[in-house]
């Protein structure tokens, strides 16, 4: 059985951090939304770092859309600019 690379994330605990780190750079806070109820953490962590070809998986929590790859967590559109008044 083959074994995930060594420079793969170590746990679906640090895909976690990376999510609520982005999560709150966006300006929303951790108590104000369950995340279980968006995604799969694990199961996301396992779908990215066990494929062997380029995967993208993206998913909006509270109105922040994520995009996730085995080397890392982006926002695709940066929600708090869009909401502000002009």
């Amino acid at each position: 059985m083959d074994s995930p690379p060594v420079d793969s994330p170590a746990t679906s605990s640090d895909l976690l951090v990376d999510i609520v780190e982005r999560l709150e750079a966006c300006g929303l806070e951790d108590d104000t939304y369950q995340l279980h109820d968006y995604v799969d953490v694990d199961a996301l962590d396992q779908l990215v770092n066990a494929s062997q070809a380029d995967v993208e998986v993206q998913f909006t929590v509270e109105g922040v859309q994520l995009v996730v790859t085995p080397d890392n967590v982006d926002v695709l559109i940066d929600q708090r600019e869009r909401s502000e008044p002009q």
